[in-house]
């Protein structure tokens, strides 16, 4: 059901202290979406541009916060890790919980079509926030508003990391590196039918990356993508 409870951009300037001064022409653009502005002519500023903005702001304090936070994490860790924490999801819920919905600015339709729960807009807003604030202030005043979200969530993310079979977390880092979907080869078979042994081999970009062995091709596999996570956090 549509909330019917909405706010100014300056009551949320005001409820969330953000740091817009007097002047909150950039947080109104910033909660301002493309469907508004074709019902207003009027307005002629939608927050695509802050948006752009807020994310490669974002990328950046989040990437620096990771990578300062867990020394002891490789690359590809901190890279699944920081993925996560700015990805549209996880994004639009640090809206959610700030209630920006309330206060987006959506044309009619969007708003009938659920808009304010959407988490492609809620994100979207979330972004431009970031970016609004950095325009009007500095680097240290975004990255002030950002870091409170960061450690509950990294916690969280870090402990359903490890309830992931080996298989998904493999899958979900070689894709978070750009290096494609592991692929597992059956190099031998041995033994009677009712208790064979496989030997399977993790194959990533055409290289093998672990060897794993088990009384079924599933088990093996799992060993196998155990073995090519420990490689690939080596590297």
């Amino acid at each position: 059901m549509e909330n019917t409870s909405f706010e100014t951009p300056a009551d949320l300037c005001s409820r969330l202290g953000l740091p817009f001064a007097s002047d909150i022409r950039l947080l109104t653009r910033a909660l301002t979406h493309r469907s508004y502005v074709n019902e207003h002519p009027s307005v002629v500023s939608d927050n695509e541009r802050l948006e752009f903005l807020g994310d490669a702001v974002l990328d950046f304090v989040v990437g620096a916060w990771v990578y300062e936070q867990y020394p002891e994490m490789s690359e590809g860790e901190l890279t699944r890790l920081r993925s996560s924490l700015v990805r549209t999801e996880t994004l639009a819920g640090f809206a959610r919980d700030l209630h920006v919905g309330k206060a987006m600015r959506l044309g009619r339709g969007e708003i009938q079509s659920g808009g304010r729960d959407r988490d492609v807009l809620l994100c979207a807003t979330f972004e431009s926030i970031v970016g609004a604030i950095y325009q009007a202030n500095d680097l240290e005043t975004a990255k002030g508003f950002i870091l409170p979200f960061l450690k509950p969530m990294a916690d969280g993310l870090l402990e359903k990391f490890q309830t992931i079979d080996p298989k998904s977390r493999l899958q979900e880092m070689t894709q978070s590196l750009g290096m494609g979907i592991p692929k597992y080869i059956v190099v031998e078979s041995s033994g009677p039918e009712h208790s064979k042994v496989f030997k399977i081999e993790a194959h990533i970009q055409d290289k093998c990356f672990g060897i794993g062995e088990g009384s079924s091709k599933h088990i093996a596999q799992l060993s196998a993508a155990t073995e090519a996570l420990k490689t690939l956090e080596k590297q």
